[in-house]
């Protein structure tokens, strides 16, 4: 990999990467690593979850290695940071939500009987996932379930994002046609 004491250069260092050079990916890491926890740790005020968007970064351009054309690494990088943090806000936001709504429940109250309906329509409508042809699974699960924008998904799995939107709309169709009668069935049981 070496090319005297010169140091490659970012479009070199992928080019390597492509043909699964760990050594590249390693000088990857060494030279972005540091800056890419500064900028997760400036937004999170959290070490521990900066250091793991910093290795979910680098996961994923291991992962990607073979596609990888950012001209700009750097900023690539950067935005990637970004993107995975405020995934991280709106998961650790829903966790909040979910937590104060679940301290709020008193189970003597006879609303404890809404939460066991619930988690019956959840298995539901989990199952009826579960049956989704199999892209369409992965990508609903990806952006409903994990958070993920649909650029995300792109990148995670090698496809546009125009393919992700295809497919989530695709599951989001079925879905509303399988569950009509639970849907309407819950909107009864509510009001």
């Amino acid at each position: 990999m070496s090319r005297g004491a010169l140091p490659l250069s970012d479009e070199e260092l992928i080019v390597l990467m492509a043909d699964d050079n760990e050594a590249a990916f390693t000088a990857l890491y060494n030279r972005y690593w540091e800056l890419l926890l500064g900028m997760a740790f400036n937004r999170l005020k959290d070490l521990p979850a900066a250091e793991d968007i910093v290795h979910d970064v680098f996961a994923g351009i291991w992962r990607n290695r073979k596609n990888l054309a950012a001209e700009s690494l750097k900023n690539y990088l950067a935005a990637a940071v970004k993107y995975m943090t405020i995934a991280y806000f709106r998961k650790r936001e829903y966790g909040e939500q979910y937590r104060e709504a679940v301290t709020r429940l008193d189970p003597q109250e006879p609303g404890m009987e809404n939460v066991v309906h619930y988690r019956h329509m959840l298995q539901l409508v989990n199952e009826e996932i579960d049956k989704l042809p199999e892209k369409c699974r992965i990508v609903f699960r990806y952006s409903r379930q994990s958070g993920m924008s649909s650029r995300e998904i792109a990148a995670q799995l090698g496809i546009s994002h125009k393919t992700v939107d295809n497919q989530l709309h695709k599951a989001i169709t079925l879905l509303r046609h399988k569950m009509k009668h639970l849907i309407h069935s819950c909107f009864t049981f509510l009001f």
